[in-house]
């Protein structure tokens, strides 16, 4: 992992201290990443397709149903198919994640120690928590796209951590890559946060009112019933 001693550019981070002006933090931030790393366009490449990837999908899925004839007719099959293929993706973007980190150099604003350090684990913990309190809620079918596959909730999901936000999945994982940079004192994963977090609300954009519609239409056909 490269080490970083000044500042790149025309700011000594070394001397730095919080808080910093916002037109000096995105100078920083700009300075402080090897613009030049493929590892960093990898990982931005993955944190941009799996939300595409799983959107597309899923779509395809609620229109045309291929996914259950392709399991035999089976809704929950085609649900954990996409569960798996989710997974296994955002382990690959989790990796891929890492190694950008890794080839990226460390700045010594964030790389002092146990106060930063103990930052990025507190997010980590929130964000862990959000994360797992949502899986909990709404079990493998309500948190990977089941609705698409036909498998629809009784109701709206209003406990925590949905109490707290409407989408404590996206951003716990949010809060986890904020945290990990944090940890590992990169401003390129500060980067690749940003671009996770915009890949999530634009993820949120489309899914949310294509996820109403469906329980919309669910409850219209009740009524007539």
């Amino acid at each position: 992992m490269h080490e970083c001693c000044g500042g790149f550019g025309h700011i000594d981070m070394s001397k730095a201290e919080f808080p910093l002006p916002v037109e000096q933090l995105s100078q920083w931030l700009t300075d402080s990443v090897n613009w030049t790393d493929a590892n960093l366009y990898i990982a931005l490449a993955c944190i941009v397709f799996n939300p595409t990837f799983w959107n597309v999908v899923a779509r395809r899925e609620h229109r045309t149903r291929f996914l259950t004839r392709a399991c035999c007719g089976s809704a929950h099959g085609a649900c954990y198919a996409l569960a798996i293929a989710i997974l296994l993706l955002g382990f690959y973007r989790d990796y891929r994640f890492l190694e950008a980190m890794r080839s990226q150099p460390r700045v010594p604003l964030l790389d002092r120690g146990a106060p930063v350090y103990a930052a990025g684990l507190a997010l980590v913990s929130l964000g862990s928590l959000l994360v797992l309190a949502s899986f909990w809620a709404l079990g493998i079918t309500g948190t990977f796209l089941g609705d698409y596959c036909g498998i629809l909730m009784d109701g709206k999901a209003a406990g925590f951590p949905f109490s707290v936000t409407d989408n404590p999945m996206y951003w716990g994982s949010t809060l986890n890559f904020l945290g990990c940079s944090l940890m590992q004192a990169s401003p390129a994963g500060i980067i690749l946060t940003c671009g996770v977090a915009i890949s999530y609300r634009v993820a949120i954009a489309f899914e949310g009112p294509f996820t109403r519609a469906i329980y919309e239409q669910r409850n219209v056909g009740l009524k007539r019933r």
